[in-house]
């Protein structure tokens, strides 16, 4: 599990919400359901660190992990621009995208508007990983929508994000 950004790399920021810190709160919380499932979970951080992008696509692969999910909010040039989650994976098959599609699900029963899943070949923690990688863009950090949702149903989210997860492993 990554906590995308961390330290000083703050990632996007929208009234006192910053991403780094949104990112770390899910990721631990989905870690901890996943655990609770019988999952063996990694992180790339626990606490308000900077690494790399490549540091954390090196540590996954030198843990030889199963599944590399990298937790992000998404970002518009204008406030309320745009509202929804979507999910990256390097290429548009294979189980990185069964994963997407399913977590993807998920967060649209929560009440979330499913923007899809996406191909995104250069972003490093996708394209540097040996395993499967997906990176959750967990609702926009400038969408008041996607705020009230991520801060009132954030377990709703957290459970939604470990069972697609989880999910995907079942049907491999």
């Amino acid at each position: 599990m990554d906590a995308g950004h961390g330290g000083r790399d703050s990632g996007a920021s929208y009234g006192d919400r910053v991403e780094k810190d949104d990112n770390l709160a899910m990721t631990l919380e989905v870690g901890r359901i996943l655990e609770e499932m019988g999952f063996d979970v990694v992180y790339t951080r626990e606490e308000d660190i900077y690494q790399a992008p490549f540091k954390k696509a090196t540590l996954g692969n030198e843990l030889g992990g199963d599944l590399f999910v990298s937790i992000h909010r998404n970002s518009s040039g204008t406030a309320n621009q745009y509202q929804g989650i979507e999910t990256l994976v390097y290429s548009d098959s294979g189980f990185a995208k069964e994963v997407a599609e399913n977590v993807n699900g998920e967060l649209e029963d929560v009440g979330y508007i499913n923007l899809g899943v996406e191909e995104r070949p250069g972003l490093i923690v996708l394209n540097s990983t040996q395993m499967p990688a997906v990176l959750v863009e967990v609702g926009f950090i400038n969408s008041d929508a996607d705020n009230e949702l991520f801060s009132t149903r954030f377990e709703e989210t957290a459970r939604a994000i470990a069972e697609g997860i989880a999910d995907s492993f079942e049907e491999d």
